[in-house]
């Protein structure tokens, strides 16, 4: 065959190959959307069954100051209770640290809530891993009791109009791209 004729085939097919793609959907085919249900069941979360309310709760950080947790509807919160002994809660605080650093700024609150231990082992803690975010101190476990935990770590996400949307038992990679793709999303979420 010469390049004339080459050439000449080759025009004619590509415009048939488009028109076949363009029927089968693959130049516009799209990702299906990731919905909420989605990611809560890729990160092994427990979804709420219906809308609930996070019990409110007031309890002393650090430095002594009261955070209450009504006192912070309009921003999601990212409420975990753990306690320094406990091996999982250690492997999950640099992903914490690094979910503060990266959405801390956007909308999002991080509340460590510590079960049982004393301030200066919390302070040490803190200070030893180098972390930033909110801790509270739960000195009877009168708060954790109210969420009704019976494991550490314990996780709830609670979103912007104080509903818990969700719950994790155990450890979790909360700075993986599933976990911050879910947060994205309710951050983006209207009040």
């Amino acid at each position: 065959m010469n390049t004339k004729a080459a050439v000449s085939v080759i025009i004619l097919i590509l415009p048939l190959a488009g028109v076949m793609l363009s029927r089968e959907g693959f130049l516009h085919r799209q990702a299906p959307a990731i919905t909420e249900t989605d990611l809560l069941k890729k990160l092994n979360i427990e979804k709420s069954d219906k809308q609930t309310i996070a019990p409110d709760f007031t309890l002393k950080d650090l430095n002594g100051r009261l955070v209450r947790l009504r006192d912070l509807r309009g921003k999601v919160v990212f409420l975990t209770f753990w306690a320094g002994w406990c091996p999982s809660c250690r492997l999950e605080m640099p992903g914490i640290e690094k979910l503060h650093g990266e959405f801390g700024t956007q909308g999002m609150v991080l509340l460590a809530i510590n079960y049982r231990e004393e301030p200066q082992e919390v302070l040490a803690f803190f200070n030893k891993h180098g972390l930033t975010f909110t801790t509270l101190l739960d000195p009877d476990g009168k708060i954790f009791d109210l969420y009704g935990g019976w494991s550490l770590p314990t996780t709830y996400i609670i979103n912007k109009d104080g509903e818990i949307v969700g719950k994790a038992i155990g450890y979790r990679d909360w700075h993986s791209d599933q976990a911050k793709a879910f947060f994205r999303q309710l951050l983006q979420d209207s009040a």
